[in-house]
């Protein structure tokens, strides 16, 4: 193995720490020896929680540090190319944050920095390497969904913190800056193409002056991408890719988990209730978790999400996956739907294996939001099916929820 990329970090932030720092360490080319924030002795404090050597009370000095050969730059928004041309300037090369520049004159002018100093600078999007995106790729440039025209994205979640940086407009905070270029950067991802045209309507909130609802169409040579971003509502995030025979839906597009596997669902063209799950990750990676929110950014929904059954007696009806709760319960998830047997699950014969088991439990009992604890482990009712009604039950606490998947 050859010697690996020398790492300085310009701030403290939370992405940093939390996030990319500790990926970085775990690299096999990359090693993190510097970190520098304004106050020393936050940069002192990250430098001993992360491990890091050398932690600097300024931008400048880590700059100057020789042994620094690569910047990684999270700073917030507006301070993104004053940084970068800076880090340029002294010879690092630089990955910046999304956004890389807030206008056109910006990045053009981190361009020409960039030639002049014969350095690299790119953009820190994770698409490029993110299995589930490189996966999504291949499937659509297989065919295996016909030809790509269409393309629909949603991401959101709600904050109305008038102290956070995405709130700040003069700092480049709104929802198109900090979420909407991910729809628009997995458009062209997909596509392999740039943008003709674009068309969009801006919602501002009348505080803060960012934006806070944005709707977009974006016209390709291929196709037509559409989207919505907001930081004022609920959480979520999805992605679609439309073909001529088949699609793709990416279920937790942008904040993966790294603990667990990701999903894509591809329909082939048959009703999308039968469309085949396919999951990517490591082998057992949910194992000894319980499904969770996806932060503030949308995700899987909180809360414990039981399935009636054990992985035998559920395994006909598909592809099954037994997971181990904290409190050493277990649960039992229905990941790729049989065809074959899907059809036939009726609410009879869920009853009747619900009452095998749990005599308490019920298909009355669950559609009246019943099925509680009765000294059973706290079992419920989740991702049901019947031939009538092919959308899940789940049944999280005392409350029954019907969802359209």
């Amino acid at each position: 193995m050859g010697e690996k990329v020398r790492w300085g970090v310009l701030g403290a932030a939370n992405i940093a720490r939390k996030k990319v720092v500790p990926a970085m360490q775990r690299g096999v080319w990359t090693e993190v020896i510097a970190i520098a924030s304004r106050d020393r002795t936050k940069a002192e404090r990250a430098a001993k929680e992360l491990g890091i050597p050398k932690a600097y009370g300024s931008y400048e000095e880590l700059l100057a540090d020789p042994g620094v050969e690569a910047v990684y730059n999270p700073l917030p928004n507006h301070l993104h190319v004053p940084w970068s041309v800076k880090a340029a300037e002294a010879g690092k090369h630089v990955l910046c944050e999304k956004p890389l520049s807030l206008s056109l004159a910006e990045a053009r002018g981190l361009l020409a920095v960039r030639d002049r100093a014969n350095v690299r600078i790119q953009e820190a999007f994770m698409v490029r390497t993110a299995p589930q995106w490189l996966r999504a790729r291949e499937i659509a440039r297989s065919g295996r969904i016909g030809e790509m025209r269409a393309v629909t994205g949603f991401f959101s979640y709600f904050n109305r913190d008038a102290k956070d940086v995405r709130n700040v407009a003069d700092w480049g905070g709104g929802g198109l800056m900090d979420i909407g270029c991910y729809p628009i950067t997995t458009s062209r991802f997909m596509f392999g193409e740039e943008p003709r045209r674009v068309a969009a309507l801006v919602e501002r909130d009348p505080e803060f002056r960012t934006d806070r609802l944005t709707s977009a169409i974006l016209e390709f040579p291929s196709g037509q991408s559409v989207f919505t971003c907001s930081t004022q509502l609920v959480p979520y995030q999805r992605m679609h890719f439309m073909g001529t025979k088949g699609r793709i839906e990416i279920e937790i597009p942008f904040n993966a988990p790294p603990d667990r596997p990701c999903r894509l669902f591809v329909d082939p063209g048959r009703p999308v209730q039968r469309g085949a799950a396919e999951r990517l990750g490591r082998a057992g990676a949910a194992r000894g978790r319980r499904p969770e929110h996806g932060g503030d950014r949308g995700g899987l929904p909180r809360g414990r999400v039981w399935q009636v059954g054990d992985a035998g007696s559920l395994s006909r009806f598909g592809e099954v996956e037994q997971l181990r709760q904290p409190d050493h319960r277990s649960a039992v998830l229905i990941t790729k739907w049989s065809n074959a047997a899907a059809p036939r699950w009726t609410w009879s014969a869920i009853s009747r294996l619900a009452t095998n088991r749990w005599p308490y439990l019920s298909r009355s009992a669950a559609a009246r939001g019943g099925g509680r604890d009765q000294g059973t482990g706290g079992i419920s009712l989740s991702c049901l099916c019947s031939r009538s009604d092919s959308r899940r039950w789940a049944l999280r606490g005392e409350g029954l929820a019907r969802s359209s998947r």
